[in-house]
C-alpha cells in the first residue's frame, strides 16, 4: 500500500493534487490581528466609549422627541384656530341666509375696505343709465 498524501482521489484511484494558481493566497486566520493581544485597558476604554456613545444617542433622541412634541403642539393650536375661524364663517353665512348681517361681519368688511380700498369712482361711472 502507498501512503496517502493530501489531495483528491481521481477516477483511477490515484491521489491527485488540485491545481494551484499563482495568484491564490494562502488561507488567512479569521479573527484578531496576530501579535497583538487586547489588554484590559483597551477593553475598558472601548466600554467607556460605548457608554459615552449611548449617552449621546439618548440625549439626541430626547431632543428630537421634544422638538416633535413642540411641533405637534403648535400644529394642534393652528388647527383649533382654523376650526374657530371656520365656525365663525359658517355662522356668518347662516345669518346672511336668514337675512341679517352680523355686526362682526360688518366690522370685518369695513376694516378690509379701509385697509385696501381702491381709488374712488366718480358717481357718473358707478351707475350707468340703462334707459
Amino acid at each position: 500500500d502507498k501512503p496517502r498524501t493530501s489531495g483528491q482521489t481521481g477516477i483511477s484511484g490515484k491521489v491527485t493534487n488540485p491545481p494551484t494558481m499563482a495568484h491564490e493566497k494562502t488561507q488567512k486566520r479569521v479573527g484578531k490581528r496576530p501579535g497583538r493581544k487586547p489588554s484590559k485597558i483597551d477593553q475598558k476604554a472601548k466600554l467607556e466609549r460605548s457608554r459615552q456613545s449611548a449617552r449621546e444617542c439618548r440625549a439626541r433622541k430626547k431632543l428630537r422627541y421634544q422638538y416633535l412634541e413642540e411641533l405637534v403642539s403648535s400644529r394642534e393650536k393652528a388647527v383649533f384656530s382654523l376650526r374657530d375661524e371656520l365656525d365663525m364663517y359658517r355662522r356668518w353665512c347662516h345669518d346672511v341666509d336668514e337675512g341679517c348681517v352680523p355686526d362682526d361681519l360688518k366690522e370685518k368688511i369695513f376694516r378690509s375696505d379701509n385697509s385696501a380700498s381702491p381709488p374712488p369712482l366718480s358717481p357718473s361711472s358707478d351707475v350707468k343709465d340703462m334707459t
